[in-house]
């Protein structure tokens, strides 16, 4: 299928790259289906792109890549919820908030988004650890460096 995107123009995706959150994000409860674009030269970094709303996109990074210690115990309600089995289902992305220049950029800590990569099935969880935050400077002092 063809969709239109926020940063990439019109592109071709499969139903296997379909991120599905069964209650929508939070702010946007109405917006199910993402799927994940990659940006050139950013390995860490991607797109996570509305299916329907070409529109709407967020930047989103692999945690770890900045932040080594970046750990957080998932919710009963929320292993059930996207029929985690193991670790090794689960890849966790938070949503940054881009400047310029790129290191004064932040990233939500604070709320990752959880996928099982089995199923695509996802959701972006709040967390109730106040070592997070939502606008954690991506170069600072919990980040690698």
């Amino acid at each position: 299928m063809y969709i239109q995107t926020k940063y990439h123009g019109e592109v071709e995706i499969q139903n296997n790259e379909i991120l599905t959150f069964e209650k929508g994000i939070p702010g946007f409860p109405d917006e199910k289906k993402f799927t994940l674009l990659p940006l050139p030269d950013m390995s860490s970094v991607s797109i996570m792109q509305s299916v329907e709303t070409a529109g709407l996109a967020f930047v989103i990074a692999d945690p770890y890549s900045f932040f080594e210690k970046y750990d957080f115990t998932l919710d009963e309600n929320t292993i059930e919820q996207l029929d985690i089995k193991s670790d090794a289902d689960v890849s966790a992305f938070v949503i940054l908030t881009v400047h310029d220049p790129f290191e004064k950029s932040t990233a939500n800590l604070q709320a990752p988004i959880v996928v099982n990569v089995k199923t695509n099935s996802a959701k972006q969880v709040i967390l109730n650890n106040e070592n997070y935050q939502t606008k954690h400077p991506l170069f600072g002092q919990l980040a690698k460096g």
